[in-house]
């Protein structure tokens, strides 16, 4: 470009034009013809620069130049070409305008600092999706790191733009950084904080997306969609919203449910009040009407099936069963015939402490289904079937009175 510049200068000199406007003028006219030719140079070699990679990547087994190639983090890389051009074709009219080449060289060095930066932060974002098709990237999520990453990058721009722009050495702005150590802890405490828990979050296998959790602080109750450095998205089963704070999940209670989830089974635990003024002493013929019942037939038959030697129905009732014995012995039986519940699971049936409110008859079995719709209907089922059986035992279910018991106590009187 010196060439050039000289041939300009001389060429205004001969035209009579005034020696400084002449400089200026031939600058000028130089820093143009190097700016076109930065972009013819630009556009031809882009355009084949990235034809070679993108047949390259067509041709390769590999997932991970694909991923780059989908990201454009060679077309960011293609705008080193021209950058580097006027770099090394600043060298221009120095004899003339001392600081004609620095004010190139500095414009060079920004677009070379955007380039490196808009790569950098593109290989980063393709970093991330070829992270996401290991097996393992669902328990241990990278975002967080990721963005801390992109932070630090845009810090480190930032002070090299305003090293350019005052025509400083950049280790200076680095030192004095020190000084401002307080400042930048308040203003980046939540990136900070979040990047610490992310790390937790990690390490611990605490949780990752997709996973089922519920922060009572916070009114939480759903599927975490994404975890950022500073912020966690949870759809809750009302299909809204909600955006936590990363460190909450560290700092706060939180329930996660993959454990159900991995184990195949739902937990349906209810109780059902007895009123205690119905329980009574039953006979051997109504132990022997029960034990007529599709349900205990069909149970029997199942525990015969494992073990020969268990005892029959009117063993296990004893010699003066009650009522609510049978009826206990019924559910259990019930439950564990039913065809959408877990017999490899906890199944409980047990009586709780008696209250004002009768004798709780509680019962706890794990539902094969863990879909929220289908469980509720299994759970409804259950009850339904316990409520509408209750009364073939001679049993009632207490519940406080009503307006409408005071009416028909006040009626009979």
């Amino acid at each position: 470009m010196q060439v050039v510049y000289d041939y300009l200068r001389e060429q205004f000199l001969n035209a009579q034009v005034h020696p400084k406007i002449a400089i200026y003028l031939a600058a000028l006219g130089t820093f143009l013809t190097l700016s076109l030719i930065a972009l013819i140079l630009f556009f031809p070699l882009r355009k084949l620069f990235i034809k070679i990679v993108e047949r390259l990547t067509a041709h390769t087994e590999t997932i991970w130049d694909d991923v780059l190639f989908e990201h454009k983090v060679f077309h960011a890389v293609a705008h080193l070409i021209p950058a580097i051009f006027i770099y090394a074709s600043a060298g221009f009219g120095s004899e003339d305008l001392v600081s004609l080449p620095e004010v190139i060289k500095g414009i060079a060095k920004i677009y070379i600092t955007f380039a490196v930066v808009l790569s950098l932060v593109r290989f980063l974002d393709a970093s991330q999706d070829i992270y996401n098709t290991y097996p393992f990237a669902q328990e241990r999520p990278i975002k967080g790191y990721l963005q801390l990453v992109k932070i630090l990058i845009y810090s480190v721009a930032a002070i090299i733009l305003v090293s350019i722009l005052v025509n400083q050495d950049p280790g200076r702005l680095f030192t004095g950084l020190g000084a401002m150590a307080a400042v930048l802890m308040f203003v980046f405490k939540d990136p900070i904080l979040g990047f610490v828990a992310s790390i937790q979050l990690a390490a611990n296998k605490m949780v990752k997306p997709g996973d089922w959790i519920t922060v009572p602080k916070f009114d939480v109750d759903g599927t975490v969609v994404d975890i950022s450095l500073t912020t966690v998205k949870v759809q809750n089963w009302d299909k809204t919203i909600t955006s936590l704070p990363t460190y909450s999940l560290v700092s706060e209670s939180v329930t996660n449910w993959i454990g159900m989830q991995e184990s195949g089974g739902r937990r349906i635990q209810r109780s059902v009040f007895i009123d205690m003024t119905c329980i009574k002493f039953c006979d051997q013929k109504f132990v022997k009407h029960i034990a007529d019942l599709p349900v205990i037939k069909s149970y029997m038959e199942q525990k015969r099936e494992q073990d020969p030697s268990f005892p029959g129905w009117e063993r296990q009732m004893g010699t003066q069963p009650t009522n609510l014995a049978v009826f206990r012995a019924y559910v259990e039986a019930f439950l564990w015939t039913n065809p959408n519940t877990h017999n490899d699971m906890a199944l409980i049936v047990r009586f709780l402490q008696s209250t004002e409110r009768g004798l709780p008859l509680e019962y706890i079995v794990f539902s094969k289904e863990q879909d929220a719709e289908t469980f509720e209907s299994i759970q409804a089922e259950i009850v339904d079937h316990i409520l509408a059986v209750i009364p073939e035992f001679d049993l009632k279910v207490f519940q406080n009175p009503s307006g409408s018991d005071l009416r028909s106590i006040g009626r009979n009187l």
